[in-house]
């Protein structure tokens, strides 16, 4: 038995099992990743795909996901590799790339635009060891590395990466304790201090899928990009209304099928109101 310690829940994983995550496990007493350089996606994407919309536009980046995840969001797009019992059969079926193969195969595909490789799809930080080792390697060969995450982890993970990672995609996916708690399955508190942490590290965009009836008022836009606006970068200089956000369109699918999509005109109101405190904000997904 061993205590993980990359997310606030803080499993106790037995001998060989698995955390709530289902991409940790327990060997000889220590806490491992199981699905290191087990990789169910690969592919060449465009960096706004991420998205990323200032961080070296016009590139396009190896984008490269695993399995698993922390949250339990029911309307997970990539949810047949983060949560559900096809996500956790991959367990013996992904195929093992190598931090060296995939650093690698990242450098190759610079006559195609690359700038580096991207850790996506499923949520990334729940094999952080593999996003290090491969990201060192990819810097070692003039690369840059992003993350894609929902931002549920110690911040000790943020330190042990922060060294090779040049950009983040941070969800912010409300600012109410109730929708983190009850609907993702989350911890909002964790979520912010990661963020918190990483604006002085990295570049970070930050984005927010804009669910009716739970995420959708504007009080809450209000403060959350208020929040936004207040944060510091590393040289303790606030900068926050420089972050760009993106606000996104929610759609119906897997376990959330009871709602329609989100008004077009919901997400365009809510990204004039955060143009109030914010520089750079976006719309997806419209």
């Amino acid at each position: 038995m061993a205590r993980c310690e990359v997310c606030f829940r803080h499993c106790e994983i037995p001998e060989g099992g698995r955390g709530f995550c289902g991409a940790r496990t327990c060997r000889d007493d220590r806490v491992t990743a199981a699905n290191y350089g087990r990789l169910t996606s690969l592919a060449l994407d465009p960096v706004e795909k991420k998205p990323l919309a200032r961080f070296h536009p016009g590139s396009m980046i190896l984008s490269a996901g695993s399995y698993g995840c922390n949250l339990r969001c029911p309307f997970c797009q990539n949810y047949q590799i983060s949560w559900s019992d096809e996500a956790f059969g991959f367990a013996d079926r992904a195929e093992y790339i190598s931090p060296e193969e995939l650093a690698d195969t990242a450098f190759s595909l610079k006559n195609r635009g690359n700038i580096g490789i991207a850790f996506t799809y499923n949520e990334p930080l729940i094999g952080w060891e593999y996003i290090r080792d491969s990201s060192k390697l990819s810097h070692e060969k003039g690369m840059l590395n992003v993350i894609v995450t929902n931002g549920t982890a110690e911040t000790d993970v943020l330190r042990e990466l922060a060294p090779y990672i040049d950009a983040m995609n941070i969800d912010l996916k409300g600012f109410s304790d109730r929708y983190y708690n009850e609907v993702l399955g989350g911890c909002r508190e964790m979520v912010l201090t990661f963020i918190e942490e990483a604006v002085k590290c990295c570049h970070v965009e930050l984005t927010t899928l804009i669910v009716p009836g739970e995420n959708d008022s504007e009080e809450e836009m209000r403060e959350m990009t208020a929040w936004i606006a207040g944060l510091r970068d590393g040289s303790g200089k606030i900068t926050g209304s420089e972050i760009p956000l993106h606000i996104s369109r929610f759609f119906p699918r897997f376990h959330m099928t009871d709602r329609a999509a989100t008004d077009v005109r919901k997400i365009y109101r809510l990204a004039d109101i955060a143009r109030e405190q914010l520089k750079y904000v976006y719309t997806g997904n419209c």
